[in-house]
């Protein structure tokens, strides 16, 4: 299978070298990694549509769905991952662990607190309560796995 590496790893300052171990990671299971660092786009533009065009072509995506400059993922890959359930392709993504959303939030920004409609943070906005790791939109459409990419290739192949 061609599975698109959708997540803020393409950020690290050792993002090639992770590229190359994510490539091998994939191939050991018999897959070819689409990693959004293989594009030729030089502009915001051209990244956008090399990533676009990788979705499209792979059999399913693999998301690193770790909190990425606050409690929630990457705004990019979020977008991927809904572009590629909008497309029809099977989207895995994978956390460190699975510490709930609410649980994050309250450890990253302070305690949370219950009024008669649910959970507020320490800003006064909701929380959503239903204990999944990502927001309700991302865990429903896509099957989330605790651990790293490896986890998840192994979740795709059914283990």
């Amino acid at each position: 299978m061609k599975l698109y590496l959708a997540g803020p790893d393409v950020f690290r300052t050792d993002a090639l070298r992770w590229a190359a171990e994510a490539r091998e990671c994939c191939m050991r299971f018999g897959h070819e990694a689409l990693v959004p660092l293989d594009g030729t786009g030089q502009d915001a533009a051209g990244i956008y549509a090399d990533n676009i065009a990788m979705i499209d072509a792979a059999d399913a995506v693999l998301a690193n769905l770790a909190p990425f400059r606050g409690a929630e993922p990457d705004s990019g890959t979020c977008f991927e991952v809904g572009f590629a359930i909008a497309r029809g392709k099977p989207v895995i993504g994978y956390l460190p662990d699975g510490e709930a959303l609410q649980a994050r939030v309250a450890r990253l920004f302070g305690p949370l607190r219950r009024d008669a409609q649910g959970l507020l943070d320490a800003q006064g906005l909701r929380v959503e309560d239903f204990g999944l790791p990502v927001n309700l939109m991302l865990a429903v459409p896509a099957r989330i796995v605790s651990g790293d990419l490896r986890a998840a290739l192994m979740a795709l192949q059914g283990r």
